[in-house]
């Protein structure tokens, strides 16, 4: 593992230990070189996922760019950091397993919406204000009476 210090080739492992969830490894690294330490995780990959956009462009699945607009969503909210971190992982396990090596944004947009009503009702309403792409407060008027109606059933 390269040092993210000063690009060293070898780093030398101190600690591994397994993350609450068990999904990752954590590893407590040392660089020789510069002398600094950081930590890196090490996660189970089943397939490699493509995602096709609505413009039909397709791109390669990305954790970190998820777990980016998932702590957009729950910035300010009391949400607790290993929640977020499980149910992001939760999600990559539910993409992985639907067996396709191609998966539509519209299908991620869906789960991780599900997956933030569960989590805060706040954060839910952020994400889908992007992913439905809210352009007036009448937008956001019709999502919340639609919520409203689905709490009333």
């Amino acid at each position: 593992m390269r040092c993210p210090f000063c690009g060293a080739e070898d780093t030398q492992v101190k600690d591994s230990r397994p993350t609450e969830d068990k999904h990752a490894i954590r590893r407590r690294r040392f660089c020789p070189d510069c002398g600094s330490r950081f930590t890196t995780f090490e996660r189970v990959q089943l397939r490699e996922l493509t995602i096709v956009k609505k413009n039909n462009q397709r791109v390669p699945f990305d954790r970190d760019k998820l777990m980016r607009s998932v702590l957009v969503a729950t910035r300010k909210r009391p949400v607790e950091p290993e929640r977020i971190d499980r149910m992001i992982s939760g999600i990559v396990r539910q993409l992985e397993t639907l067996g396709e090596p191609e998966i539509s944004s519209d299908v991620i947009g869906k789960i991780v919406m599900d997956a933030l009503s569960n989590l805060d009702q706040v954060a839910y309403v952020r994400f889908a204000s992007v992913y439905r792409n809210f352009r007036e407060a009448r937008d956001f008027e019709e999502f919340i009476g639609e919520l409203s109606g689905a709490k009333d059933d």
